[in-house]
């Protein structure tokens, strides 16, 4: 299991950003944790997985939906919190 906090950068707010995060972790299954939107523009996502999960969820993170534009995508290697029952869209 390992965990990563990500912010991406761009066109990434007011394009749906955050359901395509969610509905691409529906589909891939067994991810935890959270994506938001932050007041500077950028999206914050925190996700613990397997590490192939993760994997394959960074590179849909750096593709973005249809009308988004990822300029950026920074990632910081985080401890296992474990504290996140499931996925979700937090404010």
């Amino acid at each position: 299991m390992v965990a990563r906090r990500y912010y991406v950068s761009g066109d990434v707010q007011g394009v749906g950003f955050r359901y395509f995060v969610l509905q691409e972790v529906q589909r891939i299954g067994s991810i935890r944790g959270f994506v938001r939107n932050l007041r500077d523009g950028r999206v914050e996502v925190y996700a613990e997985a397997e590490e192939p999960r993760i994997l394959d969820f960074e590179a849909l993170l750096r593709k973005g939906p249809r009308g988004a534009s990822v300029d950026r995508l920074d990632m910081i290697q985080e401890t296992v919190e474990e504290r996140y029952p499931d996925f979700r869209i937090t404010f």
